[in-house]
């Protein structure tokens, strides 16, 4: 078996997912002048990643049989139906659709392969570099929970909620969502600060990277207006991962 130093496989995997004139020294200084100005501290990237890559895995999220309903409520997480049923509306905060991963090895599973990049130690040494902090998953014991993929019709919604657990640094939102039109809704909203919300359209191959403690930064999603209903189309899809320090 052929054996690679790290080097090569990050020139390997940045080659297959990273646009690299994202990610050069000058880039990643704007970045780091964004999150210190905005409120929440945050930056929107377009085109971070191979457009033609996420095309593909785009094609298999497609897959009707990958999902299941996921629902939370403001007092516990992944509700049965009994328990979602007996739950006021106010208190239910999440309703949407959760990819199930695959069996298939990452090799023949590109949008399994895709989340196994977003958690490879390249990948955050690159965040660790951006927001200046050392991000590991030594101490986290189901990484794979951290990152996934989510879709919303428009019966779902998410409402308005924090992501500041201790020791979670990092929020990355990337949206997989071709000709997203503004009058389909579904954008994310920040609370920001002094009643100044942050509204941003989940257009395809955009990113948004956020310091889930920092304030203003509670967020919920704009309702997504039924669009060819039941079709693929009519979803707003989107990668959300989480990270954190040591």
């Amino acid at each position: 078996m052929t054996m690679y130093n790290s080097h090569f496989l990050f020139e390997y995997f940045a080659t297959m997912w990273l646009n690299k004139e994202q990610i050069t020294d000058i880039a990643l200084r704007a970045y780091r002048q964004q999150l210190l100005q905005h409120r929440p501290r945050h930056v929107v990237i377009d085109h971070l990643f191979n457009s033609s890559q996420l095309e593909q895995v785009l094609s298999q999220l497609q897959q009707e049989d990958c999902w299941q309903t996921q629902k939370h409520t403001y007092d516990k997480l992944y509700v049965d139906d009994k328990k979602w049923q007996t739950t006021p509306e106010p208190e239910r905060f999440v309703k949407r659709d959760l990819w199930l991963r695959s069996n298939l090895a990452s090799g023949s599973n590109l949008a399994q392969a895709f989340l196994d990049y977003l958690r490879s130690e390249e990948f955050l040494k690159l965040l660790s570099r951006l927001f200046k902090v050392q991000l590991t998953d030594k101490n986290v014991a189901n990484p794979a929970v951290n990152t996934n993929y989510f879709r919303l019709g428009s019966s779902d919604f998410v409402h308005q909620h924090a992501d500041d657990s201790p020791g979670r640094e990092v929020c990355m939102l990337l949206y997989l969502n071709k000709d997203w039109q503004a009058h389909q809704g579904g954008d994310l909203v920040f609370q920001g600060q002094d009643n100044n919300t942050i509204a941003i359209a989940p257009l395809f191959n955009r990113c948004v990277l956020f310091d889930p403690a920092s304030p203003g930064a509670e967020h919920w999603v704009k309702a997504v207006n039924a669009v060819n209903s039941g079709s693929a189309a009519s979803y707003r899809y989107n990668v959300t991962s989480w990270y954190w320090s040591e």
